[in-house]
């Protein structure tokens, strides 16, 4: 078997194997210059009457909103229809437009909106659509920037998205045009969301894997170690005695409790260290009880788990656990820093 080829020799500045010139940073400052001119044209041209009426109509929408759109149009669409459907109030998906002329238009129902997002309005498989929609009943939105199209003459509302020009040399790829889509229909899903005075936990129930939906959403219940995994000891207990449960539940800590698991106190590693440096020998004499912390902070499992990452961090000093004790101050369990921090809070 043959050896693999070396790679080319590197490329002398300002050049490259095929003879492309180097990126001018100056050059490309002109670039960004331009693209921000092209997006002021649009922010000062833009029709806040048909962006407000856009508006009101997805708000008003009586079933789902669909987006639609060809090419970059239609990724546009697709982002835009995930964003909506985020919100939780608006049912809203992407529909393909030759999967719509192949048997997925049958999504479509009387009362639902379809929004066609093109920069022409004038491509052929949007065109094509347009009848099928309207006989299932669907409400049909047209969202262009070249004036007079074909598409927003035959569509039940038309968005007008002032276009300058494309940031490509050409004034072809779609550079510029995508933008102004992006921005138009994310802006109008931050007025739905003010419209519709939307929380901060109903917003975070549609996203329970991320981190504000999982701050908002997990209690201390949900997060916290029970039963067989919580490090229990008596207050009568030997502290030699108990160094396998203090080492071996990976809390750090015992939990000192009597006879009816109410707490009595906390006990950590930390404590054994410093016990260990002042007593010397005549730890093999002292019990748990007579070292232990019978002040711990505690919280209740119905609380947010934010709230008892807050309470590890508050002053004076920071703790790495908390007991979990109901309203008898009967031991129900521990939550760990470790523990929240697994749990991507």
């Amino acid at each position: 078997m043959g050896s693999l080829p070396s790679p080319p020799p590197p490329a002398a500045a300002g050049d490259n194997a095929a003879g492309w010139q180097a990126i001018d940073t100056g050059e490309l400052g002109r670039l960004f210059e331009a693209q921000r001119r092209h997006l002021d044209h649009f922010f000062d041209h833009v029709d806040l009457h048909q962006a407000a009426a856009f508006a009101q109509a997805l708000l008003d929408a009586p079933g789902a909103v669909f987006f639609s759109g060809v090419g970059k149009s239609g990724i546009v669409a697709h982002k835009l229809s995930q964003t909506l459907s985020t919100l939780g109030f608006v049912r809203s998906a992407f529909l393909p437009p030759t999967d719509a002329l192949h048997g997925d238009i049958g999504a479509l129902f009387p009362g639902d909106i379809l929004v066609l997002l093109s920069k022409s309005g004038s491509s052929d498989e949007l065109l094509g659509l347009v009848p099928c929609a309207r006989a299932k009943g669907a409400y049909l939105i047209a969202v262009t920037s070249v004036e007079g199209n074909p598409l927003a003459a035959l569509c039940d509302m038309s968005v007008h998205l002032p276009l300058q020009r494309e940031l490509c040399p050409f004034n072809l790829a779609p550079v510029t045009s995508t933008s102004i889509q992006m921005v138009f229909g994310d802006t109008v899903v931050a007025a739905l969301m003010a419209a519709k005075k939307l929380t901060r936990e109903q917003y975070a129930a549609n996203h329970p894997a991320g981190k504000i939906g999982k701050s908002l959403i997990f209690k201390v219940k949900d997060v916290m170690k029970k039963q067989e995994e919580l490090p229990i000891c008596k207050e009568g207990d030997m502290i030699m005695d108990q160094l396998t449960e203090l080492t071996s539940k990976g809390c750090g800590c015992l939990l000192v409790v009597d006879d009816n698991y109410h707490l009595i106190g906390t006990f950590t590693d930390g404590d054994l260290r410093r016990t260990l440096k002042a007593n010397g020998a005549t730890i093999f004499d002292l019990t748990v009880g007579q070292m232990c912390n019978r002040n711990p902070r505690t919280i209740s499992p119905d609380a947010m788990a934010v709230e008892a990452m807050q309470k590890m961090e508050s002053p004076p000093s920071a703790v790495q656990f908390l007991p979990v004790v109901d309203d008898q101050n009967v031991v129900i369990g521990i939550v760990t820093l470790h523990g929240l921090v697994s749990a991507g809070l």
